[in-house]
């Protein structure tokens, strides 16, 4: 009788899983699918000459994806049009299994941070011992990355979800935050902790360069699709246009704003949005001149290691070449401390944050406008996994004890 196994069915939402169909007529060929109700993904299969079919060793006949990928059916989900549900792997023919994929480890506590004006969420292994510590730092989007925060508690880390615009209790937009902010967060972990570090993803990833230059307290920096250059605020408006037309600058430090490198509103850019074609907003970015030094992060201040970490085919900013100034400034002034600037070909901006959720969504709704993110699906899903292998390698190396 055919029989299904996914091993572990509960288990964190960043471990990979092993899913197995044996005891199959050998040349058999069955269809797997993955389904959360409102994303699913499929593939069909043929049974080995043992009757098995395991997603680890085996590519599918056609699908969503192709290719041998053992976590293939999660990150090629597409949208359904129905509600939310359990999340199943379902076998055409033989059965299913419900998974239990944890946002939150188990022994992993949330707590709620308010005091001196933070707004944020720490997440910290339930064990009464001292931990290092991360802060994470989203990006564009505003708010809290609790998921990401979550996930590396479970990984032994205390880390803290800071919000710092977007939500209420920090400002709505993301003009004129000051990086004493991010400090008090900074003091607020290493109180609690063996070590502080930074995260952060896309302007987060900017922010963390930053705040790591800033404050002597950081040993450990990690920006992903980030940017080592002040770039221009994102300020108020329902378009494109009057967001990024705002003269003004996303930070400030003792009080006064940080130089900026502005945005571009180039001939594409303006004929995308008023066609309605997909915008990658890449193009309000113009490095053809060379970037004023002004701009230019002082990385090379940061006591500690930093990993810079970059998709080649970002349509959303030119990470490659907004990191690379970063790994200019560490290489010239002969960093004491480890860094490294690695960039995955083909992948697009969805690289940042915990593995194996959907990289199939290339282009997403913005303020008026389509954005294109780039890259291809599935060198985006295997960027995405190696980023946060390399993230939880690197605190875990360079915040040790």
């Amino acid at each position: 009788m055919p029989d299904i196994t996914v091993k572990p069915s509960g288990a964190p939402l960043d471990t990979p899983l092993a899913i197995l169909v044996e005891d199959l007529p050998p040349g058999e060929s069955v269809t797997v699918r993955f389904t959360t109700g409102d994303r699913c993904a499929e593939a069909v299969f043929v049974a080995d000459d043992r009757g098995v079919v395991d997603l680890r060793v085996h590519a599918p006949v056609r699908g969503s994806y192709s290719g041998v990928d053992a976590m293939g059916l999660f990150w090629s989900t597409t949208a359904t049009g129905d509600e939310p549900g359990p999340e199943r792997v379902v076998v055409a023919g033989v059965g299913e299994v419900e998974l239990d994929r944890r946002r939150v480890p188990e022994g992993v506590k949330r707590t709620e941070v308010s005091e001196n004006g933070l707004v944020g969420v720490l997440f910290e292994p339930d064990d009464g011992v001292e931990h290092p510590g991360v802060i994470v730092l989203g990006g564009s989007e505003g708010g809290l990355h609790e998921l990401d925060a979550a996930l590396l508690a479970g990984h032994g880390f205390a880390a803290l979800a800071l919000a710092y615009f977007g939500v209420d209790g920090v400002p709505e937009y993301l003009v004129d935050i000051p990086l004493e902010y991010v400090g008090t967060a900074i003091a607020y972990l290493k109180k609690r902790t063996t070590g502080v570090g930074l995260v952060g993803g896309s302007r987060g990833g900017e922010l963390a360069l930053l705040a790591g230059a800033a404050f002597p307290d950081v040993k450990a920096v990690v920006s992903v699709v980030g940017s080592g250059v002040v770039t221009q605020c994102i300020g108020p408006g329902d378009r494109l246009l009057d967001k990024i037309g705002l003269e003004a600058a996303s930070w400030t430090w003792e009080g006064r704003p940080l130089p900026y490198l502005p945005y571009s509103v180039p001939d594409e850019l303006r004929a995308r949005i008023v066609d309605g074609r997909p915008v990658a907003l890449r193009l309000a970015f113009d490095l053809a001149d060379g970037i004023p030094a002004d701009v230019e992060i002082p990385v090379e201040r940061i006591e500690g290691g930093v990993l810079l970490l970059s998709a080649a085919d970002d349509e959303s900013w030119p990470c490659t070449d907004l990191s690379d100034v970063a790994y200019r400034r560490l290489k010239d002034s002969y960093h004491p401390h480890e860094f490294e600037h690695v960039v995955y070909p083909g992948a697009g901006h969805l690289i940042a944050g915990p593995p194996y959720r959907s990289t199939s969504d290339v282009l997403v709704p913005g303020p008026g406008v389509t954005f294109a993110l780039g890259g291809m699906p599935a060198l985006t899903a295997a960027a995405k996994a190696d980023a946060w292998r390399r993230t939880v390698e690197f605190f875990t190396a360079r915040l040790a004890t």
